[in-house]
């Protein structure tokens, strides 16, 4: 079979890609426009191709600004993402959490805005090393992230190894200095005990939540787990409950059982606009 004459690229530091046909990196092409403004009887809408309608309502939801809208599935395309970060400023989400490979594209879609970009380190397993982690905080950060989600490593708790999973959350708190560190726990494989020991390691280290799920695991958030981080951390640190959360009633629930922020794909539907 003769080989593929289609231009490989690689995305990355800073939204470039490196082109196999130049050899040389390249400014990564900006998103086709994918929104038509449309006046309307009810009035303005935007209108994309992946989305009927999204009205435009100067009266933003509360619920919005504890929301980080998200998008992390591998398939996910450059329109999406554009999509995302449109969506994120018309409803005034906290922020949206993309995948790395996606960081500065965000960030240069919702530059100016108060939203703020999210993203994803070890994701999902947790199971990469330290120096892997930190580079991708690093990495991460040059391409314009504002907060770092990163994922424990899962085993290394469970095996009583308390101080590498802390001295891991201590090096990615002084690699995120200035920033928001979320420290993903992935409740669904823990115990109590573990639950409770994972929560506290992370505000002996600094981080600022505490955040349940990958939402790639076996379950996500939960109202009983809320309240038990919430009952461990006191009342000095953020938790973020993500995974399977889909509805606002039960966005409701979770932020009264103590959660600071919210993690999901189904933000439009949390919020009533889709």
């Amino acid at each position: 079979m003769e080989p593929s004459s289609k231009v490989l690229v690689t995305i990355g530091t800073a939204g470039k890609v490196f082109s196999a046909e130049t050899g040389s990196w390249q400014a990564l092409p900006k998103p086709k426009k994918m929104f038509r403004e449309e006046n309307t009887k009810e009035g303005r809408c935007l209108k994309n191709q992946f989305s009927d309608s999204l009205e435009v309502n100067p009266h933003k939801d509360s619920i919005a600004k504890l929301i980080d809208h998200t998008q992390l599935a591998p398939e996910t395309k450059a329109e999406e993402i554009s999509i995302l970060c449109r969506e994120a400023k018309i409803f005034g989400f906290a922020s949206v959490c993309v995948n790395p490979g996606y960081v500065s594209l965000a960030s240069s879609l919702v530059k100016g805005s108060g939203v703020k970009v999210s993203t994803v380190v070890g994701f999902p397993l947790g199971a990469n090393t330290t120096r892997v982690k930190i580079f991708e905080v690093e990495d991460a950060l040059a391409n314009g992230a504002d907060e770092i989600d990163a994922v424990m490593q899962v085993g290394a708790l469970k095996s009583g190894e308390n101080q590498m999973v802390l001295d891991e959350f201590v090096a990615l708190r002084k690699a995120t200095e200035g920033k928001i560190l979320k420290i993903i726990i992935e409740t669904g494989l823990l115990t109590t005990e573990e639950k409770i020991r994972a929560s506290l390691l992370g505000k002996k280290a600094g981080a600022d939540y505490i955040k349940t799920s990958t939402g790639f695991s076996k379950s996500g958030a939960t109202v009983e787990d809320i309240q038990l981080i919430r009952f461990s951390l006191g009342s000095q640190v953020g938790i973020k409950a993500s995974g399977g959360i889909k509805s606002r009633e039960f966005a409701q629930e979770l932020i009264r059982a103590g959660a600071t922020r919210i993690g999901t794909s189904a933000s439009l539907n949390i919020i009533k606009r889709f």
